[in-house]
């Protein structure tokens, strides 16, 4: 593979910058009043508004900068005890639930059997999932299992339950939610409940 000449005054330059930066901190040059300027110009003019972390039950606080009505910034505060104004790769990442060129705005659905995915209505999504849902329930319910072969005339232990079933929790989604999603697959028989944050 060879190396273009643009390729080449990119990696010269940027191993150039990364020498001189290096050759100042061995002087003693700190670059830390640099980077807190540059930081306290990105928020300028800003209002803070303190709020929490949505993703696990830690509660991190946050300090989230806001301009002209619009999200700017999101940091940890430095005033909790919690965090101390630190936060986890999920929680650094908070001003991408909003931000995030890559994030789907559509409903995408692809029929089976089909190669393209094609832009469908929101109703009638939700509608086609509870339809999903009702039917695989319906035909795969268990109220009671079989009873035992020494007690054939019992009946069998009540256990009310769709093994078909499989409910799966998101770490983008705050407790409440899941919570809430727990709570609802169990009321319609589901036990193989989990949450993408364990896995």
């Amino acid at each position: 593979m060879g190396v273009t000449r643009r390729d080449f005054l990119r990696i010269s330059a940027g191993a150039g910058a990364g020498t001189a930066l290096g050759g100042l901190a061995a002087l003693g040059v700190s670059l830390a009043p640099a980077r807190a300027r540059a930081q306290e110009l990105r928020i300028k003019h800003a209002a803070t508004i303190p709020s929490i972390c949505p993703y696990c039950s830690v509660g991190c606080a946050t300090l989230i900068h806001v301009k002209d009505g619009e999200l700017i910034n999101i940091e940890g505060d430095p005033r909790s005890p919690l965090n101390e104004g630190t936060l986890c790769p999920k929680g650094a990442a908070i001003y991408q639930l909003l931000r995030n060129p890559n994030r789907p705005t559509k409903v995408l659905h692809r029929r089976p059997g089909e190669r393209e995915w094609r832009v469908v209505d929101l109703e009638w999504a939700m509608d086609r999932i509870a339809e999903l849902v009702k039917k695989t329930r319906d035909e795969t319910f268990i109220e009671r299992l079989t009873p035992s072969p020494d007690r054939p005339n019992a009946p069998g232990r009540l256990v009310n339950m769709t093994p078909a079933i499989f409910l799966l929790g998101g770490a983008t989604l705050d407790n409440e939610f899941n919570h809430i999603c727990q709570k609802f697959g169990r009321g319609l028989g589901i036990v193989a409940i989990e949450n993408q944050a364990r896995i």
